[in-house]
C-alpha cells in the first residue's frame, strides 16, 4: 500500500500587500452514497456547515442503497450539504454538496447552476458508485477534478490505476484527499480553482 501524501495548506500574501477583491464562487461537492462529502465540507467550511441529513431506517431498504456501508453510515444527505471556505487571492467558494442517493439526483442541476465546477470524491472500495457524478459533469462539460478518498490515510491504489479503472481523461486531475483533514481538502479545492481558471483563460484565448 502506499502512503497518501500529505497536502500543502496554500500560498499566503506578502506582507503589506494590497487585499484583493472579494470574490465568490460557487462549487460542488458530489460521488457516491458514504463517499465523505458531508465530511469533506465540515473540515474546511469557515462557517458552521449546513446540512439537511435524515436518519436512515426501516423504509429505505429496497429504495435507498447503503453500499455495504451501513455500520458506518446511519443518515443520509436528502437535499444538500452546504459550507464556506476562503482560499488565497481573497476567493470565497460555496460549497454545495450534493445527495448520494439516485432518488435525489433531479437536485443536481439546480446545484451545479453557475458553479465553477466540481470535486468528485471516490471511495476505491466501491468505485462504481462515483460513475454517474462522472458522467453527469463530463456530459455537461463541467470542470472537475477526482479526489481519492483515503479513509483510513493510507492509498490503497495508485492513481494512474484508479484512472485506469474509471476511463478518466489525462487532463482530468486526480489526487489523494482524505475528508477528515483541513489541509488535504484545501488542496483538492485549489486544484480544482486552478482547473477551472486554465479553462477559462482558453476559452477567453479561443474567443479571442
Amino acid at each position: 500500500m502506499q502512503q497518501a501524501p500529505a497536502a500543502n495548506a496554500g500560498a499566503q500574501a506578502a506582507p503589506g500587500a494590497q487585499p484583493a477583491a472579494e470574490r465568490t464562487a460557487p462549487t460542488v461537492v458530489a460521488g457516491g452514497f458514504a463517499v465523505g462529502k458531508t465530511t469533506f465540507i465540515g473540515s474546511i467550511s469557515d462557517v458552521e456547515p449546513l446540512n439537511t441529513e435524515a436518519a436512515m431506517t426501516e423504509h429505505s431498504v429496497g429504495v435507498d442503497d447503503a453500499g455495504g456501508v451501513t455500520d458506518r453510515k446511519t443518515t443520509t444527505t436528502v437535499a444538500m450539504d452546504f459550507g464556506r471556505v476562503e482560499l488565497p487571492g481573497n476567493l470565497w467558494l460555496y460549497l454545495f454538496g450534493t445527495p448520494g442517493q439516485d432518488r435525489f439526483l433531479f437536485m443536481w442541476d439546480d446545484l451545479v447552476r453557475g458553479a465553477i465546477g466540481a470535486v468528485v470524491l471516490v471511495d476505491t472500495d466501491r468505485l462504481e458508485q462515483c460513475f454517474p457524478a462522472i458522467d453527469y459533469f463530463e456530459s455537461r462539460n463541467i470542470p472537475f477534478v477526482v479526489g481519492v478518498n483515503c479513509f483510513d490515510g493510507v492509498a490503497k491504489h495508485r492513481l494512474e490505476d484508479v484512472r485506469e479503472a474509471l476511463q478518466i481523461p489525462s487532463h482530468v486531475p486526480m489526487l489523494y484527499t482524505d475528508a477528515r483533514s483541513r489541509a488535504a481538502t484545501k488542496q483538492t479545492l485549489i486544484a480544482l480553482v486552478q482547473l477551472a481558471m486554465r479553462q477559462l483563460r482558453s476559452g477567453a484565448q479561443a474567443q479571442g
